[in-house]
């Protein structure tokens, strides 16, 4: 049924209820898995660039500071990946990580081609309306390119707000 299965994984609540259906199909189906994290600006621990309009002594602290922040975050999110992956090992189950920076969506559909999954295991937030508009969505992508079969795992759904009632409770207040 499935051989290699990719489980593309943030680190949040909702990747790692992914990740326990990816386990939970890999045990059935004595599948591998190769568990998948893509560095991207549009993680919320994702950490800031320093303003090159800052005064040159300043600037080379802002950049110790940002180099510091930015390998306390990909040291982060590879450990993740490294324990998620020794629970899936303890189990029997083969399990590769991998990280890499860029677009999501767009490296998971490239990797999975790759590496040659059957299955595609991703999470879903559960953003709509403007805020899936502006800050997109990787899950949305992955469906509209991947080449293999999907899981989609919904997360906890953000609520939606209406603009125009924000408006309306503000002009009242």
């Amino acid at each position: 049924m499935f051989n290699k299965i990719l489980v593309a994984l943030d680190c949040s609540e909702t990747s790692k209820r992914a990740f326990d259906k990816a386990l939970a199909l890999a045990e059935v189906t004595n599948a591998s898995l190769l568990l998948l994290h893509v560095l991207s600006p549009t993680d919320k621990e994702y950490p800031a660039p320093v303003d090159e309009g800052m005064y040159s002594s300043t600037r080379r602290l802002a950049w110790k500071y940002y180099i510091h922040k930015w390998e306390e975050f990909v040291q982060k999110r590879f450990n993740c990946l490294r324990s998620l992956a020794e629970r899936a090992n303890k189990l029997g189950i083969s399990a590769e990580v991998a990280q890499t920076l860029g677009n999501p969506g767009r490296i998971i559909c490239e990797v999975a081609r790759n590496w040659q999954a059957d299955l595609i295991v991703v999470g879903r937030r559960g953003r709509r309306g403007l805020r899936e508009l502006l800050l997109g969505s990787t899950s949305n992508y992955v469906i509209h390119h991947a080449y293999c079969s999907i899981l989609m795992v919904q997360g906890q759904v953000e609520p939606t707000v209406d603009p125009c009632q924000e408006t309306t409770l503000a002009a009242v207040m």
